[in-house]
């Protein structure tokens, strides 16, 4: 199977004598024709290479065990290191920020780590509140070992670095895998397409925050791309139909599908693949083989699910059930768009041109095909997906690798074979494409990091620690709080969590996804009758909780804020307070404290929040 290799490896020592790499002597010059034969794979014939002048591939000498020294090994290492580095320091423009819902997962896997099992927090029922088991298990481990959640490494809380570094670490996956593509066309040069790709990938803000974001986003991306890889060397390699590349695929198409909810769209990887790439008189092989992929992804995300419903009920995680993904509209056709906005008419334009040059004239254009079947089936699912809070594209990670992959490969053939003026002329062309790019992905970054997404830390000390500071005052020692932020609340809060959103609540996930806002506040008034209750922005108009006029009837209100919108604040049941005084202690706290901990947390959204966060934390008041 490694016969074209060879061949194509052969064929660029046509520039000079080669060298035998036992004895050293100077060999005879071999045509290229001579070298590889008459034969033809992949649309690449004897004729096409022999028309191929030295001149032609400069960059593709032989490599030999005698030619390559320490640097040529070097390198590619380096490049994904590099390429790695120039995403960390992009990162750090968004300091310790962490998104609040990150932190959901974190407390799932706090309780797995501490043999509790699937609960959100100690004595709470089994709910399937996170939608990344693979991520959740990297973050129990981390926990096991003592890298996350136990203080700080090299001064920054592991809460922070550990999830970051797990992004840098799948990033530099990403790039291995560009690097394993890239070998496969650029025998010498693949190092320097591993580096473009990865300082490029380092540009996009929507990539770059949601690997250092605290979510599963970089695990997934390296999934896919992974995936993507596998049938693109397959391919060039000519083994797509093989039994081994089929099962691999499908067990690679299971962990992504357990990463992120719309990986199942990639069981359709290698089918299509194979369906796109089908050659005559193998049908049935491929058709057999396809059937092979689907059962290795079936086996094990079907066992995963066989757990889900036998341990909590459903066929579908809670966050699916609540965010009401239904059968996709018209909008499914527009969002994808947004993406070709966000990333600049221009450039997207000249990368489409770019990737359908090598189509028509790459001679590896076979394996760019199977490349780019996960890029659309990634485009579709971010159609697909409902639209999502988050800024910056969230659902859009394997997207842009996949893109920066392709592009850059197909932009490595479009200048190699050309004349060196003709060279430095589709180089200006390229990056003039990406200045406009670049302009808008430096705002896009400025933006997101003067107002990020909703932080775990101001969850954790608004309304986990908050509110363990209300219980105290008011000598509550065992009490509950209806909330629509679990993350930070999670890792910090003593009492028992009522997710307003329903996202690790069945009763409620199940009313918001029948839109039945009645049910949900009979539920929340009549049945759950939670202690406390913070509602506000979206929640506070969106359910009616907050004006309904059981509120006023059962509950006290210690807390309004007048700049957050329509009746934002939190309420203690009257029943809860058996001393008036210490309702008024707590009303003063609140006044005094609550509005110097949002000055804190939202002039500072990038910080963290302590070495630790742990339930039971209080917030202090000033001075």
């Amino acid at each position: 199977m490694g016969y074209w290799l060879q061949c194509l490896d052969r064929v660029a020592a046509v520039a000079g004598h080669q060298i035998d790499p036992v004895r050293g002597r100077r060999l005879a010059r071999i045509p290229p024709a001579e070298a590889c034969g008459r034969n033809s794979d992949e649309d690449m014939t004897a004729s096409a290479l022999t028309e191929t002048s030295p001149s032609d591939v400069p960059e593709d000498p032989a490599t030999t065990t005698a030619t390559r020294g320490w640097g040529a090994r070097l390198a590619p290492v380096l490049a994904v290191l590099a390429g790695v580095a120039a995403v960390a320091v992009h990162a750090t423009r968004y300091g310790h920020w962490i998104v609040d819902d990150a932190a959901i997962t974190f407390s799932y896997a706090r309780s797995f780590a501490d043999g509790l099992g699937p609960v959100l927090q100690p004595g709470a029922p089994p709910v399937e509140g996170f939608s990344d088991p693979t991520w959740m298990v990297l973050l129990g481990l981390g926990k096991l070992v003592g890298l996350f959640d136990h203080g700080t490494l090299f001064g920054i809380p592991d809460y922070v670095l550990y999830p970051k570094a797990l992004g840098l670490l799948f990033t530099g996956g990403v790039l291995t895998a560009c690097y394993i593509a890239a070998k496969q066309i650029f025998t010498r040069f693949a190092w320097l397409v591993t580096l473009i790709a990865g300082l490029t990938l380092a540009t996009i803000p929507s990539y770059v925050i949601w690997v250092v974001s605290g979510l599963e986003n970089s695990l997934f991306a390296f999934a896919v791309v992974t995936l993507g890889v596998t049938l693109f060397v397959s391919v060039k390699r000519d083994v797509l139909l093989t039994p081994k590349v089929a099962l691999w695929s499908g067990v690679m198409v299971a962990f992504a599908a357990l990463t992120r909810p719309e990986g199942l769209i990639y069981a359709g990887a290698y089918p299509l693949a194979a369906l796109f790439l089908l050659r005559s008189g193998l049908f049935w092989k491929s058709f057999r083989l396809a059937l092979l992929s689907v059962a290795a992804f079936a086996v094990p995300f079907g066992a995963y699910v066989v757990w889900r419903y036998t341990e909590f009920g459903r066929l579908l995680a809670n966050p699916s059930v609540a965010k009401q993904q239904g059968l996709p509209g018209f909008d499914a056709v527009k969002r994808p768009f947004e993406l070709v906005g966000y990333a600049g008419w221009a450039g997207v334009v000249v990368l489409a041109l770019v990737i359908a040059f090598a189509l028509a004239k790459a001679p590896w254009r076979r394996p760019l095909i199977a490349l780019l079947v996960p890029l659309g089936l990634g485009i579709v699912a971010y159609g697909v997906m409902v639209a999502d809070w988050m800024y910056q594209h969230r659902f859009a990670s394997p997207i842009w690798a996949l893109a920066v992959i392709a592009g850059t490969l197909s932009a490595g053939e479009l200048l190699r074979h050309r004349q060196a003026l003709l060279r430095v002329g589709i180089v200006v062309v390229l990056v003039g494409a990406f200045v406009p790019t670049a302009i808008g992905f430096a705002a896009a970054a400025d933006k997101f990091a003067k107002n990020p997404n909703i932080t775990a830390c101001l969850v954790a000390d608004r309304f986990g620690r908050g509110f363990n500071t209300y219980a105290d005052i008011l000598g509550l020692q065992k009490a509950s709080l209806l909330l629509p932020d679990l993350g930070g609340s999670s890792m910090t809060s003593r009492l028992e969590l009522v997710d307003m959103a329903g996202l690790v609540n069945k009763p409620i996930a199940d009313l918001v996804h029948d839109n039945d806002l009645q049910g949900l506040r009979d539920y929340v008034f009549d049945t759950v009758k939670p202690t406390f209750i913070h509602s506000w922005g979206p929640w506070a108009a969106g359910n009616g909780i907050a004006l309904d006029p059981r509120l006023d009837r059962d509950y006290e209100l210690i807390y309004s804020s007048p700049i957050e919108g329509l009746r934002n604040g939190d309420w203690v049941r009257r029943d809860a307070v058996t001393d008036p005084a210490k309702l008024k202690a707590a009303q003063e706290y609140a006044a005094e404290t609550i509005p110097a901990v949002a000055a804190n947390r939202f002039g500072g959204p990038l910080d963290d929040c302590g070495p630790t966060m742990h339930p039971g934390q209080t917030i202090k008041m000033p001075g």
